[in-house]
């Protein structure tokens, strides 16, 4: 079995524990070197820590009874992406509405501002320049095909 269908295999594993944890979606799944699986998971309420160790538990059962690799020759990591991954899906868009965006267009542009709405074509960035009265307030609308990546800002 190739590293594209073990993936696949994985993913429709992970969509049965998925449908026992409401409101939680899969970002990514990465097959690394030496049979290493990182599970990107996300929730729109957020997900806990015990979602995640819960679903790692099972998700592990599950690879070993579906054969995939040999018996405890792979490791698996279940997380949310973190701070530093950035937005792939709409419905990440959509639960960091109100939030600090930096957006790089794949043309190389890149925009800093307050993510104002999204869907699954396009989002909205209020962008803000300048300080006091020639404070100037931008609203930019992107198409998903023209984000090269949209990550969160982290405001202290």
């Amino acid at each position: 079995m190739n590293t594209a269908q073990k993936k696949e295999r994985i993913e429709a594993l992970l969509e049965g524990l998925l449908s026992e944890m409401p409101g939680s979606f899969p970002v990514d799944i990465r097959l690394k070197p030496g049979n290493k699986i990182q599970v990107l998971l996300d929730a729109d309420q957020g997900l806990t820590l015990s979602q995640c160790i819960s679903c790692n538990r099972a998700l592990y059962k599950k690879i070993e009874e579906a054969a995939l690799f040999q018996p405890g020759d792979f490791e698996l990591e279940v997380s949310s992406p973190g701070l530093d991954e950035p937005l792939r899906l709409p419905r990440q868009y959509a639960k960091n509405i109100g939030r600090p965006v930096d957006v790089l267009l794949t043309d190389g542009r890149k925009f800093s501002g307050k993510l104002m709405a999204a869907d699954e074509n396009e989002i909205v960035v209020e962008e803000t320049k300048g300080k006091g009265k020639k404070q100037e307030v931008l609203t930019h609308t992107f198409l998903m095909n023209q984000i090269k990546y949209t990550k969160i800002q982290i405001v202290f």
